[in-house]
């Protein structure tokens, strides 16, 4: 169910593009300096207590939307307002004590550990960096008390990460980004890395994390099954821009968009494996280097008209709390094509 609250955070017009100054090269060549566009004009909200969805291909943006919002990448335009401050115009220490309320969960789950330190100072360096203990023992002990929160045991601190597995490794990711006691987690793809029989319960130890400490996520993920059982709204990502948003249930039940339609029906029909039709694309995602004019999703879309590859479409409302970018939901253009 869509939370009713006021939004916890809001993007707006969120722009991220890498690149783009001249290096030595470009000048000694007089070429045109390489521009990656990876977000183009992002806007969303995020009430209090929800869990937003984000879906895509690989390479859409995904992980650098999560990113840039915590300013771990740095935007290269637009606004992002969590509780009502811009968090685009904070200076360094002003962002280091925001930080204390936006974590992340990374994906892959050795990577993101140190190996030169111990469980116990991976978990509890945040502490110290935020001056919330006093004391060594004091820190000790709120590491034990989320470490054990999140399945693992007080024996396990002083163990280093090539020492656990990949789920127990999750769990220590996930303590580290909860023992600050967060209000907004970004969730980058938590499980992708992990072995199916494990990805359940990392699924459920975040289901439950949410719920005991009032938790807002948004949770990126490629599988659509995760995504269905744990959001409250989902957004459909393509080549740095949302196409479609709304509730779960009416984006997955009724996609508006021909992007999202050809995701949905890529999912297995166990029920009816011969019933349901595959909507197969045409060619590769475009560059972000050089997209395309127009709707972007135009090269690989099997219902584009003319007008798609020379106008942007707006986003449109479809139904309640469902909004979708397609020029086939412009009624007074397909009836004029």
């Amino acid at each position: 169910m869509t939370s009713t609250s006021a939004p916890l955070l809001t993007v707006k017009n969120l722009v991220k593009h890498y690149g783009g100054q001249p290096t030595l090269l470009d000048t000694l060549t007089k070429r045109k300096p390489v521009q990656i566009q990876a977000l183009n004009s992002v806007s969303f909200d995020i009430r209090k207590g929800e869990t937003l969805g984000l879906i895509g291909e690989s390479g859409c943006g995904k992980s650098t939307l999560g990113r840039t919002i915590l300013r771990l990448h740095e935007p290269t335009s637009g606004e992002i307002n969590f509780q009502g401050t811009d968090i685009t115009a904070l200076d360094t220490t002003q962002m280091k004590a925001m930080r204390q309320h936006l974590q992340i969960v990374f994906q892959d789950p050795y990577a993101s550990l140190n190996p030169r330190r111990t469980i116990a100072e991976i978990v509890g360096l945040s502490l110290q960096i935020h001056g919330l203990v006093k004391t060594k023992s004091e820190m000790r002990d709120k590491v034990v008390e989320i470490i054990e929160s999140v399945g693992l045991k007080a024996a396990h601190l002083d163990r280093y990460a090539h020492q656990f597995s990949g789920g127990q490794r999750q769990r220590i990711g996930i303590a580290r980004a909860l023992i600050l006691n967060p209000q907004f987690v970004v969730c980058d793809e938590p499980v992708s890395a992990l072995d199916v029989s494990i990805q359940a319960q990392i699924i459920q130890l975040l289901n439950e994390m949410k719920k005991q400490r009032d938790l807002t996520y948004l949770f990126i993920s490629h599988d659509i099954s995760v995504i269905g059982y744990l959001s409250d709204r989902v957004a459909v990502m393509y080549l740095g821009e949302i196409v479609e948003m709304g509730d779960t249930e009416s984006v997955l039940s009724n996609p508006r968009h021909p992007y999202t339609k050809s995701l949905l029906s890529a999912v297995p029909d166990i029920d009816n494996p011969e019933r349901k039709q595959r909507i197969r694309l045409s060619g590769d995602l475009p560059s972000p280097l050089n997209p395309p004019s127009g709707c972007k999703f135009h090269t690989r879309c099997p219902f584009a008209m003319p007008v798609c590859s020379k106008i942007a479409p707006q986003s449109v409302n479809v139904a309640p709390n469902h909004q979708t970018a397609c020029h086939l939901e412009d009624k007074n253009l397909v009836s004029a094509a």
